[in-house]
């Protein structure tokens, strides 16, 4: 089901990118399967005690109710964030659809244990895609590999026109250092994990699980704030590169929040 609503954004969105008389509706489906896709994966996040995607899925709600009327009215704010979104997933698809996704989730797990076992911590392959140490295992996903975050900021700066040099600047800001530095996550959230570095409040942190609060905290807690930083720093550096991008950002914030603000006002 989960993957179905992928493919059906994906599509949608694809189809958004035609020049037909209902790309403006497309968009609004891909949105839709987007935010569907949400919600259906907010019972795996509440069993692994994370509570920031099914806060995300609660806000996309009025996010996807304020895209959906600007898309009708082909406001081209919303227009170019839906070409942003269409972008990143012709990026992501290849790797979610077809091979390419597992054999860059090999990549990413040999050069992991080559970084933890650098590190002085040696640790076991128990299956292409799962390290163990100290008899805990971790499983590398798609969704460890760094491709998601890569996708979407490379969709961000497709948003505005750009000259070659400040594509290639741009590229080189994000899919290096989202790549590096999600590697280094890799191995600090395994390596604390396995070395039961957070062993506390289990009863916040705890899932039954014997030893899953150190994966709590170094994976749901501390690589979250720490992702979340470098995204903004991500966004930052961009703004320098592109200083138009930073007008639209601005422009798409003003946009979201006079809208809430309106029908928070309304309702009083």
């Amino acid at each position: 089901m989960i993957e179905l609503l992928i493919l059906a954004s994906c599509l949608f969105f694809l189809a958004f990118l035609v020049p037909w008389r209902f790309r403006n509706y497309c968009a609004i489906l891909g949105w839709t399967g987007m935010v569907l896709f949400l919600f259906a994966e907010v019972p795996y996040y509440l069993s692994i005690n994370n509570l920031l995607y099914p806060a995300i899925a609660v806000l996309s709600v009025p996010f996807l109710a304020i895209t959906a009327l600007y898309l009708i009215r082909q406001d081209q704010r919303v227009l170019k964030l839906s070409t942003a979104a269409a972008v990143a997933f012709l990026i992501y698809a290849p790797f979610e659809f077809t091979p390419l996704g597992e054999w860059l989730i090999s990549v990413v797990v040999g050069e992991t244990v080559w970084l933890i076992q650098s590190l002085g911590y040696p640790v076991d392959l128990v299956a292409w895609d799962m390290i163990q140490r100290n008899g805990f295992r971790v499983q590398i996903i798609l969704a460890c590999t760094g491709i998601q975050a890569i996708a979407i900021m490379l969709g961000v700066v497709s948003a505005v026109p750009t000259t070659t040099r400040q594509k290639t600047l741009s590229f080189l800001l994000i899919v290096p250092t989202i790549y590096l530095l999600n590697l280094v996550r890799n191995a600090a959230v395994i390596i604390a994990y396995t070395g039961q570095w957070f062993p506390y409040i289990p009863e916040i942190a705890g899932n039954g699980e014997p030893g899953y609060e150190s994966f709590f905290w170094a994976h749901n807690v501390i690589a979250e704030l720490l992702a979340l930083l470098l995204l903004i720093g991500i966004a930052y550096g961009l703004f320098r590169i592109i200083p138009t991008l930073a007008d639209y950002a601005a422009g798409l914030v003003r946009l979201y929040a006079g809208e809430i603000r309106r029908a928070v006002y309304k309702d009083r």
